[in-house]
């Protein structure tokens, strides 16, 4: 049972698995000091040949640029892998298309050799847009981003 606005409300069906993990729809593990660390929603992470690349990851990375404003990582539709990543980045200042994208990809790229990100995780392309779509709690809207995006 959940409570909803102080009454009592029963659990949606699957809520909770067969060994009794309640399922949030987030996306981590336990780390060696015995600590949770989220790296994502399921719904929000890119499936890419089989591997999973959390978006948030990529976020916090891009987001240390300082001219980013908003970013949003989503995946878009791959035949090959079945999803690819693309950043999506609402700047705090002009910046040309192919600038954006040499930044990203260069600051992304030093995290590679770094050791900290896979190579696979950098994004395939950066979108620069003047609006990003937020929800009511001043979130990404990653569903209306992803439609708007890709058409879909």
């Amino acid at each position: 049972m959940t409570k909803a606005k102080g009454k009592p409300r029963p659990l949606g069906r699957g809520a909770v698995s067969p060994d009794g993990w309640f399922r949030t729809g987030d996306v981590g593990y336990i780390a060696e000091d015995g600590g949770l660390v989220v790296l994502d929603r399921v719904k929000d992470v890119i499936k890419s040949g089989g591997e999973w690349i959390p978006s948030s990851i990529l976020e916090a990375a891009i987001s240390e640029l300082p001219w980013v404003s908003i970013v949003a990582v989503i995946g878009v539709k791959n035949e090959k892998w079945g999803e690819r990543p693309i950043a999506v980045i609402k700047p705090s200042r002009p910046i040309s298309p192919q600038e954006a994208k040499q930044e990203v990809i260069g600051h992304l790229m030093e995290l590679v050799r770094q050791g900290k990100i896979s190579k696979f995780w950098v994004p395939d392309d950066v979108v620069i847009v003047n609006d990003m779509p937020l929800t009511g709690t001043g979130k990404v809207d990653k569903k209306v981003l992803r439609s708007t995006i890709t058409g879909s």
